[in-house]
């Protein structure tokens, strides 16, 4: 069975051989069948530990500004198929409705609230739902936007062979994405130019070798990275 992926000339699908698909895929129990088996009970799991901080993020969020608790966003994901991803809204409900990218640090779009869940990722929490539902894994490429899938070369399509991810070795490398895209005079163009590509590199060489072991230490690194991260964030605007 072939993957339809987006052409990016005609926006149009189009497929992926098996032979092809496999090359991008690591082998084995663990990527096939155990991986989604771990997403499920550990998706689960912090859904239901994390059932009151989702409430009080909740609250937070309808007394501080208008709008959802919750942004969609249309992403594509496994097999070149759409779906949409959640996150804690963190904007504006009036930019938030719009087609969004890109985000750079200090945007003036993100609201109190949201500066605090960006700075901890906590936004990205609600994906949890996503991880049940099939739509993405624990670990794996994050998903992108259509316009950007839509560029995408023939190699680099070889991500959608695996479920998109709330975390990845790319998003490690580049945690202080938001403050290096604030740094440049188009920092749209610069991701599609120089981040993304890199990027997709890095999920590309990801897929041929997922192991157990490498998710939960791209897990580990996650928590820890994002909380020290965001003390440093912390420290320096404090200064």
């Amino acid at each position: 069975m072939s993957i339809q992926v987006l052409d990016r000339e005609k926006g149009q699908a189009k497929p992926v051989s098996d032979a092809e698909q496999h090359l991008a895929f690591a082998k084995g129990f663990y990527p096939n069948y155990g991986k989604r088996g771990l997403d499920i009970l550990s998706a689960t799991a912090g859904l239901i530990l994390l059932s009151p901080v989702f409430g009080l993020v909740a609250c937070c969020i309808k007394l501080t500004s208008r709008g959802p608790v919750l942004y969609r966003q249309v992403r594509i994901g496994k097999d070149g198929r759409p779906f949409q991803i959640l996150k804690f809204r963190s904007m504006m409900t009036q930019t938030s409705k719009r087609e969004l990218r890109i985000t750079v640090a200090g945007d003036p779009r993100v609201t109190a609230i949201g500066r605090f869940l960006r700075r901890y990722k906590a936004d990205e929490l609600p994906q949890l739902w996503n991880v049940v539902r099939g739509d993405m894994s624990l670990v794996g490429p994050r998903p992108e936007v259509p316009v950007y899938v839509a560029e995408y070369t023939p190699e680099q399509r070889m991500v959608l062979s695996a479920r998109p991810g709330i975390t990845d070795p790319a998003s490690l490398a580049y945690r202080h994405e938001e403050e290096i895209l604030a740094d440049q005079d188009d920092p749209e163009q610069f991701y599609r130019t120089q981040i993304l590509p890199d990027k997709l590199v890095r999920n590309s060489a990801y897929l041929q070798k997922i192991t157990f072991r490498s998710d939960i230490r791209i897990i580990l690194k996650t928590i820890s990275s994002t909380f020290l991260l965001a003390e440093k964030i912390g420290a320096h605007r404090a200064v």
